[in-house]
């Protein structure tokens, strides 16, 4: 019915081990945003991690501003970081996947 099971569930662990390798790597890539005119620049990982945050002494007299720009500036590069996990980790299991006939998952 459903042809070899056995290479069914090889498959299936071998995209669970691609998915988890696209994980790791995905600690390793950086996502840079400036803000405030480039005196705010907030480093995070594709996992959504933040790595790093540089503030422009100037920025410190007000801190409202501050957590204005901080803000903004992390919100910009957290979506850049989603969008980049998303689609690598959607590849990651499309290709470990196996054809199971009727069931398109991926088009």
């Amino acid at each position: 019915m459903f042809g070899d099971l056995s290479g069914m569930m090889d498959k299936l662990k071998q995209a669970q081990q691609k998915v988890e390798e696209t994980k790791k790597r995905l600690n390793t890539v950086l996502i840079d945003e400036d803000g405030a005119d480039g005196k705010l620049k907030v480093t995070v990982t594709a996992n959504r991690e933040v790595k790093a945050v540089s503030i422009d002494e100037s920025l410190l007299n007000d801190a409202e501003e501050l957590e204005d720009y901080l803000i903004l500036t992390l919100n910009k590069a957290l979506k850049r970081a989603s969008e980049i996990n998303e689609q690598e980790m959607a590849e990651a299991a499309k290709n470990g996947l196996p054809n199971i006939p009727g069931m398109d998952l991926f088009k």
